[in-house]
């Protein structure tokens, strides 16, 4: 779906959250094999008894990946993604877990790089099936002002 949204539309405090999506083995595995991380913590069901966690924990970049993927759903041309700031893996994550994404819009300012557009903050949180939070980051879009009227 495609809607746009500019600068002027978003307002501070604005929330929504994502449908859940179940983390499964194949996940891991998928995950393993893009990166090329087979650290045992994710992998080795044995050695991971011994960790504090007793069992194998999720990628954070899988975590992260699911979630932020999990907010794709509505395409805006008048905008584009600048990347993450404060990115955190809080709580592990585990096979079987069910997590969803919270999206608040956080703060909105001027581009000083740019004229005619701003800069949108919005704050995402992973959150598990518990309602905890797993994951945190801020996701900075560049979002084109609304065009002045002839």
């Amino acid at each position: 779906m495609e809607q746009i949204r500019y600068f002027e539309d978003y307002v501070v405090g604005e929330e929504r959250v994502t449908t859940g999506r179940t983390i499964t083995e194949t996940d891991f595995i998928v995950h393993a094999g893009h990166t090329g991380d087979f650290f045992p913590h994710h992998m080795d069901a044995e050695f991971a008894k011994t960790t504090p966690f007793a069992e194998r924990i999720a990628h954070g970049t899988m975590v992260f990946s699911i979630g932020v993927g999990l907010t794709a759903s509505v395409i805006n041309p008048a905008a584009f993604s600048y990347g993450y700031d404060r990115l955190r893996f809080i709580r592990p994550v585990f096979i079987g877990d069910t997590i969803r994404t919270r999206v608040t819009i956080h703060s909105k300012e001027n581009d000083p790089k740019r004229e005619g557009v701003g800069r949108v903050v919005e704050r995402t949180e992973v959150i598990n099936q518990k309602g905890e939070v797993v994951l945190a980051a801020d996701h900075i879009h560049i979002v084109e002002r609304r065009p002045k009227a002839a």
